[in-house]
C-alpha cells in the first residue's frame, strides 16, 4: 500500500512540475475584461496576417514585380512610425477605450474597402498600398493603446503572464494566418481572402466594447509637439525603460537575416519557396512553443537580467543559423555530384536554430513588455507603448537593409553569423554597462 501511495505522490509531483512549466492562465481567469480583449485580439490578428500575405500576393499577381511587393511595406512604414507617436499621445490624453474604438473602426473600414475594390477587380496598385498603410497605422495606434490599457486590467505580478499570452497570439497568428491566406488565395481568390479578415476583425470589437471608460491617470499630456517633448524628457530620467528600447534595437538591427531566406533556398540549402516558408514558420513556432511553456517566467524578479540573457541567446541562435550556411556553402560544393535539393540535415539544423531564435526573442519580448508596462507611469504609458511600436516597426527594417548590404558585400552567411556574434558580444558588455538594468526588480518596478 505504501508503495502505491509513494508512486501516486511521485505522479502528482511530476504533474505539478509539468503544470508549472505551462503558460499561466491566471490573467484570463482573474479579469474577464482582459480575457475578452485577448480573445478578440487573437482572432483579429490571425485575420491581419491573412491580409498581409494576401496583399503581397495580390500586388505580385498584378505587377509580377518583387519590388512592387516590397513597396507595400515601404508605404506602410512612414504611417506606422507617425502613428506610433501620435497614437501614444492620444492614449495619454483621451479615454483609451474611445481611442481604441475609433482606430479599430478605421482599421476595419480599410479592410472593407480593400475587399470591395478586390471584388470590383481594381487593377491599379496604389489603392492597395494606401489602404494597407491606413490599416497598418490604425493597428499601430490600436496596439499602443491596448498596451497602455492592460496594466489597468491586471495586477503587476500578472503582467508577465499577460505578455506571454500575447506572444502565443503572435506566434499562432504568424503560423496559421499565412497558411490560410495561401489556401484561400489559391482556391477562392483575393476578394474572399480579404473578406475573411474583415469578418475575423469584428472579434476585436468584442474586447473593446467590454472595457470601461479609461481616461489616463495623473496630469493629461500636453497637446501636439509638446507631448513628444514630455515623453523624451521622461525617457532621459527613466534608464530601465530606455534600456528596453536600446536592447531591442540591437537585436533587431543586427539579428534580422530574413532577407537572405529566398537566396538561401535557391543557392545554398535548396528547396526554394518551401525553404523560405519553413524558415519563416520555424521562427514563429519557436515563439509559440516558448509562450506555451512560459509558466516559470512569472516567477523571475531580475527581469532586466533576463532580457539581457534572452537577447544573448537570440544572438547565439542567429549566429548558429549563419554558421550552418557557412559550413554548407563550403562543404557541399566539395561533394561530388551533390544535389542542393537534398541538404535536409542542414535545412533542419538551420530551421532549429531559427526556432531557438524565435523562442529567445519571445522571452525577451515578455520581459521588455512587462518592464515597460509596470515601470512607466500611467500618464506616459501610452507614449511609451507608441515608441515601442516605432522601434518594432523601424528596427527590423533597418536590419533588413544591413543584412542585404552584408550579404551583397560578403556572403549569404554573413548577416546571421556576424550579426549574431556582435549581439552576443554586446550583451556581455551590457551586463556591466547597464548594471542598473540588470538589478531591475519586478517586485519594485522603477522606470
Amino acid at each position: 500500500m505504501g508503495e502505491l501511495e509513494t508512486s501516486g505522490d511521485q505522479t502528482s509531483a511530476r504533474r505539478g512540475r509539468l503544470a508549472s512549466l505551462l503558460v499561466d492562465l491566471s490573467p484570463l481567469q482573474q479579469s474577464p475584461q482582459f480575457a475578452r480583449l485577448w480573445i478578440g485580439t487573437s482572432v483579429a490578428q490571425i485575420g491581419a496576417q491573412v491580409t498581409i500575405v494576401a496583399v503581397g500576393l495580390h500586388v505580385y499577381a498584378l505587377t509580377r514585380s518583387t519590388l512592387a511587393v516590397a513597396l507595400v511595406a515601404l508605404w506602410a512604414l512612414g504611417p506606422m512610425i507617425l502613428a506610433g507617436f501620435v497614437g501614444g499621445a492620444l492614449a495619454d490624453r483621451f479615454d483609451r477605450r474611445a481611442v481604441s474604438l475609433v482606430t479599430a473602426t478605421a482599421a476595419w473600414l480599410s479592410i472593407g474597402a480593400m475587399t470591395t475594390i478586390a471584388f470590383f477587380d481594381v487593377t491599379a496598385t496604389w489603392p492597395y498600398y494606401a489602404l494597407a498603410a491606413i490599416n497598418a497605422a490604425s493597428a499601430t495606434i490600436l496596439g499602443a493603446t491596448r498596451g497602455a490599457i492592460l496594466p489597468r486590467l491586471l495586477p503587476t505580478q500578472l503582467l508577465p503572464a499577460a505578455a506571454a499570452l500575447s506572444g502565443i497570439t503572435m506566434g499562432l497568428s504568424v503560423t496559421v494566418g499565412p497558411a490560410i491566406a495561401g489556401v484561400l488565395v489559391a482556391t477562392a481568390g483575393f476578394a474572399w481572402t480579404y473578406l475573411l479578415d474583415a469578418v475575423l476583425f469584428t472579434a476585436a470589437f468584442i474586447g473593446i466594447l467590454g472595457l470601461p471608460a479609461m481616461r489616463p491617470e495623473g496630469r493629461p499630456s500636453a497637446p501636439g509637439f509638446a507631448s513628444l517633448v514630455e515623453s523624451l524628457r521622461f525617457l532621459r530620467r527613466a534608464p530601465n525603460v530606455r534600456a528596453t528600447f536600446i536592447f531591442d534595437l540591437v537585436a533587431m538591427t543586427l539579428g534580422t537575416p530574413r532577407v537572405v531566406f529566398p537566396a538561401v533556398g535557391a543557392l545554398v540549402l535548396g528547396g526554394g519557396a518551401v525553404t523560405v516558408g519553413l524558415f519563416t514558420a520555424a521562427f514563429a513556432v519557436g515563439a509559440l512553443v516558448s509562450g506555451l511553456l512560459s509558466g516559470p517566467l512569472g516567477r523571475v524578479r531580475r527581469q532586466g537580467l533576463a532580457v539581457t540573457w534572452a537577447i544573448a541567446a537570440y544572438g547565439a541562435f542567429t549566429a548558429l543559423f549563419g554558421l550552418v550556411l557557412l559550413i554548407t556553402g563550403i562543404v557541399l560544393p566539395a561533394l561530388p555530384g551533390a544535389d542542393r535539393n537534398t541538404v535536409w540535415p542542414a535545412l533542419l539544423l538551420a530551421g532549429t536554430a531559427l526556432a531557438g531564435a524565435g523562442a529567445a526573442d519571445n522571452v525577451s519580448a515578455v520581459f521588455r513588455t512587462t518592464i515597460l508596462q509596470a515601470a512607466a507611469p500611467d500618464e506616459v504609458r501610452g507614449r511609451m507603448q507608441g515608441l515601442f511600436y516605432v522601434v518594432v516597426a523601424g528596427g527590423p527594417r533597418v536590419g533588413d537593409l544591413l543584412a542585404g548590404a552584408l550579404a551583397t558585400l560578403i556572403a549569404l552567411w554573413a548577416p546571421a553569423l556576424l550579426g549574431g556574434l556582435v549581439i552576443l558580444a554586446l550583451m556581455l558588455v551590457f551586463l556591466r554597462v547597464f548594471s542598473g538594468f540588470q538589478r531591475y526588480d519586478a517586485l519594485h518596478p522603477t522606470p
